[in-house]
C-alpha cells in the first residue's frame, strides 16, 4: 500500500501541493479528479520521484521512499505513465517496450507474453515508429511499456486523454484486470467523470493542491464530484 501523509511540494516560492494526505491501497484503483492545474500532475511525480518534496511521509510497503531518487523507486515497482504518453517517436514498438528493461534484474529482461494479450494491436506493430502510431496507439503503449517494469504500483496520468471511444474502452478493461488480480495498487488521474466513476475503488478531489474531498467509490456524489471539475 502507498500511504501519503501531509506531503507538500513547491515550485519555487509557489506552493503546488498543501498537506496531501492518500492512502492507495493494493487491489484498488483510486482516482484522483479535480480540475486542470490543481496539483494533480505534480502528486503524481513527485510520488514518482521526479520532483522533491518539501515535507511530508511517502511510504510505500512500509518503507518511507520520499527521499530517494526516481530510479530507486522505480526498482521497487512504482511506475508511472505520464500525461502525453512520452513514447520514443523514433523508436520502434519494440524499442520502446524494451525501455521498461532498464529497472529490471537481467533475468528478467523479456516482455511477457502477457502484455500482447493484454494490448493484441502492438504484436502486430513491433516494428513500426512510435511515432506512426495513433494516439490511441501509443497510449496502449505507454501503458504496455509501464507494465514491462513489473509495477507493484502503476500511476496513470490522464489515460483516456484525445484517445477515441473504444480504446477507451480497452484501456477500462486493462485497468480492471490489473485491479482483479489483488497485486497492484492503481493511482488514475483522471478528467473523464464517466471513466472515474467507474473504475473507483476509493476516490479524492483536488483544488489548489489540497485533496478537499474523498471516499470510497460506492459513495461518491456525481453532482458534487462533477462541480469540483468543471471550470
Amino acid at each position: 500500500m502507498l500511504q501519503i501523509k501531509d506531503l507538500d511540494m513547491y515550485y519555487g516560492a509557489s506552493q503546488v501541493l498543501r498537506h496531501v494526505s492518500l492512502d492507495v491501497k493494493t487491489g484498488e484503483v483510486t482516482c484522483l479528479l479535480g480540475r486542470n492545474g490543481v496539483g494533480k500532475t505534480s502528486l503524481l511525480r513527485a510520488l514518482a520521484g521526479q520532483y522533491p518534496i518539501r515535507a511530508g511521509q511517502v511510504t510505500w510497503d512500509g518503507e518511507d521512499i520520499a527521499n530517494i531518487a526516481s530510479h530507486a523507486r522505480a526498482r521497487r515497482g512504482i511506475a508511472l505513465v505520464p500525461q502525453g504518453r512520452e513514447i520514443f517517436s523514433q523508436l520502434t514498438v519494440l524499442e520502446n517496450l524494451k525501455t521498461g528493461f532498464a529497472v529490471l534484474p537481467r533475468a528478467e529482461r523479456r516482455i511477457p507474453e502477457e502484455i500482447f494479450q493484454l494490448f493484441p494491436v502492438l504484436k502486430q506493430m513491433l516494428r513500426r515508429r512510435g511515432g506512426d502510431l495513433s494516439g490511441g496507439q501509443q497510449q496502449q503503449l505507454a501503458i504496455a511499456r509501464a507494465l514491462v517494469m513489473r509495477p507493484k504500483l502503476l500511476m496513470l496520468d490522464e489515460p483516456t486523454e484525445g484517445i477515441q471511444p473504444s480504446i477507451i474502452k480497452d484501456i477500462q478493461r486493462v485497468i480492471e484486470v490489473l485491479r482483479d488480480r489483488g497485486e497492484m495498487a492503481i493511482l488514475l488521474v483522471e478528467q473523464y467523470f464517466d471513466f472515474a466513476r467507474d473504475l473507483a475503488d476509493s476516490y479524492a478531489v483536488m483544488d489548489r493542491g489540497e485533496i478537499i474531498l474523498s471516499g470510497r467509490g460506492d459513495d461518491m456524489d456525481e453532482e458534487v464530484v462533477r462541480g469540483h471539475m468543471t471550470v
